[in-house]
């Protein structure tokens, strides 16, 4: 944070083994209900195959790798268009029981379809370096919207004039599914409660290409195989849903109950309870006063009991005093680190980048060509988790650097990027690791924090293969459109990191372009897909340095989104942001924590758009535990005010709170 890369987040999704068991990317399930299945089993008619699916069948071309859906209502749409690119003669098809498999000969791939647990799933296997564009979806006449897990998660009508231009930023680009989505799957909507969901189990090595054509969006993916990272066997998986903008969502938290992937806070909290005190807490860093004993008094002066309170590596950090009387007040404390960059320590320009030697440069990671690989912002060195595990037997670099992080009492730690981060190729003799290994590695290492050390966890943007070592996450809520990284470059209008004490870079107000507030904000455009899958599991908030008053404009929105979806703010505190809104984050606080305490421990377990244009919405947590309706339109519904939301928890009255805004 001090000088912390305010960087293009490399945002993560991903799909892990190893130790953890976790798998990772892969979701399911059937979010079409329970649907009818075909127990004649996966046919081969010529060059067609049909497997069965919950809800219908899909049957798959293969001489392009079409895939199309016929669901059993007798409604018919396709899954993916050919593969591009041609894929030469497709060799003889060989079906055993639930399985069918061919050959491209030509391309060197090997093609193996299944029905698995109410889906189509199918692997591509590479005997060679190559790349496959497929599947290509979304392309069906009748697609009405896209489900993109970009942060919290979006769904954009795929015809919209805006979406398709330049000026939303995302006809053109493309996002790694281990690198720049939160999760690894997208889902798609068809008119007549029909849809897909599509899983990515090989999310290394994958990207999702958003690509319009003649005024529609679709997405294409590409998959590089590569026998040095050891993605030559690619894995998509197939299903049918009833077309909610969230059902994608449904489907991939089922695969990952069915195979282990999440661990809820509920285990989280038995293991250790000091993670209960995240149950009803905004979270805040602290600058200056905010970060004394006299800060903590203030706060709980403004009635705020629960906090979660976090401080840079400024050389400032929370004393035995402060973190204490944080404590007695039933807040957690914790400190900001990063493992992921190393600077020289002559001229290292934060705490965090200073290791003992010879960390700088022994532990860089390193390109093809033998080169260090810089660091985030253009300083120093990403640092190889595979040479800090090779080392710490011996040196301990990472226990010494946690008891000293810790040493006044932390009971909490913030671990940037380790979630969230890009994952690294090292070339390196010395500690030679794939993407895959350098997860592995992150995935441990946030287990050692959260599980032996008994501290409460958090990383940046985290993905949901990060979820069972992780108890919050800052910046999984944040859509982040790219052009805010150029935004946040330009210090004349974002702030730089003066004066000390009080960045300008974290405190000074900033309006959004139109198109990027639009891109991230607009919330006929936003659903719950991260909540859908992770709410009971990963607390979730924005990105820190997009603190509730950083967006004036957007502060009443980002209130009501917080509510809707039952998660924290995220602030940024010093003296004076608590002279000038302390008040309201107290009545906020005062008004979220009941319902936290409520629904923290349930699942999302519905959604829904309650008008035509998207501006009323409302979410459904356990069986029922909690409703919360938002309205984000500028007239009323329902007797529900403009610019309000309301809560009803089971056997409670209706709670409602319309919120200033700043």
């Amino acid at each position: 944070m001090s000088k912390r890369k305010i960087k293009k987040t490399r945002k993560k999704v991903a799909a892990v083994s190893g130790a953890l068991a976790v798998i990772g990317v892969i979701g399911t399930a059937t979010a079409f209900g329970t649907g009818t299945h075909d127990h004649r089993g996966i046919e081969a008619h010529g060059d067609r195959l049909t497997v069965p699916v919950a809800g219908g069948r899909a049957e798959v071309d293969v001489a392009s790798l079409a895939v199309r859906a016929r669901a059993d209502d007798g409604r018919t749409w396709p899954l993916s268009a050919p593969a591009a690119g041609s894929l030469g003669s497709a060799g003889e098809i060989s079906v055993h029981g639930e399985k069918a498999a061919w050959r491209y000969p030509a391309r060197g791939l090997t093609v193996t379809a299944s029905a698995r647990d109410g889906r189509l799933a199918m692997t591509v296997h590479a005997d060679r370096g190559t790349t496959l564009n497929w599947p290509v979806t979304g392309t069906a006449p009748d697609t009405t919207e896209l489900q993109i897990p970009r942060g919290e998660g979006l769904s954009v009508p795929v015809t919209d004039k805006w979406w398709n231009s330049a000026s939303a930023g995302l006809a053109g680009s493309q996002a790694g599914m281990a690198d720049g989505l939160t999760m690894p799957f997208w889902g798609t909507s068809q008119s007549g409660r029909h849809g897909a969901s599509y899983i990515a189990e090989t999310d290394i090595g994958t990207t999702l290409k958003f690509v319009s054509t003649h005024g529609r969006l679709h997405t294409e993916t590409e998959h590089r195989f590569s026998p040095k990272e050891s993605t030559t066997d690619y894995t998509v998986t197939f299903a049918l849903t009833d077309g909610s903008p969230v059902a994608a969502a449904r489907d991939y938290r089922a695969w990952l109950q069915k195979h282990g992937g999440i661990t809820t806070l509920r285990e989280k909290i038995a293991r250790n309870p000091e993670a209960g005190k995240l149950v009803g807490a905004f979270h805040a860093y602290t600058w200056g006063q905010a970060r004394t004993p006299e800060g903590i008094r203030r706060l709980r002066d403004l009635g705020i009991d629960r906090m979660w309170i976090g401080y840079d590596a400024d050389g400032s950090p929370m004393n035995h005093a402060a973190t204490d009387l944080a404590k007695r007040a039933g807040y957690l404390v914790g400190p900001y680190d990063s493992w992921a960059n190393a600077q020289d320590p002559a001229s290292a320009d934060t705490s965090v980048s200073k290791w003992p030697a010879p960390v700088w440069p022994d532990a860089c990671v390193r390109g093809a060509d033998g080169k260090i690989v810089t660091g985030f912002g253009g300083r120093g060195c990403y640092v190889s988790s595979e040479a800090l595990r090779k080392a710490e037997p011996a040196r301990h670099y990472l226990a010494d650097r946690t008891r000293e992080m810790t040493a006044a009492g932390a009971t909490s730690y913030f671990l940037d990027v380790d979630a969230a981060g890009e994952l690294f190729t090292d070339h390196s003799p010395a500690h030679p690791m794939t993407q895959a290994q350098d997860r592995r590695n992150r995935l441990a290492r946030m287990a050692w924090l959260s599980g032996d050390r008994k501290l409460v966890l958090g990383s940046e943007s985290a993905g949901s293969w990060a979820n069972r070592v992780l108890a919050f996450s800052h910046g999984s809520g944040t859509p982040v459109d790219d052009r805010l990284w150029k935004l946040e470059r330009d210090r004349a209008t974002w702030g730089g990191y003066a004066p000390y004490g009080a960045p300008a870079i974290f405190f000074k107000p900033v309006h959004l372009p139109a198109d990027v507030a639009k891109a991230m904000y607009d919330p006929r455009y936003r659903v719950p897909l991260y909540q859908t899958v992770l709410h009971d599991s990963v607390i979730s908030t924005e990105r820190w340095e997009l603190s509730w008053s950083k967006l004036p404009d957007q502060s009443r929105t980002r209130a009501l989104l917080a509510m809707l979806y039952n998660v924290p703010l995220n602030m940024v505190l010093d003296k004076t942001e608590l002279d000038q809104h302390g008040r309201q984050i107290a009545a906020l606080q005062k008004y979220f924590e009941p319902l936290h305490k409520a629904a923290a421990t349930e699942p999302m377990t519905d959604f829904r758009r309650l008008t035509p244009d998207h501006l009323v919405q409302r979410t459904t947590f356990g069986d029922g535990t909690l409703t919360m309706t938002a309205n984000f339109s500028t007239t009323s519904h329902d007797g529900l005010p403009a610019g309000c939301v309301e809560a009803v928890a089971k056997g409670g009255k209706a709670q409602r709170l319309c919120p200033e805004g700043l």
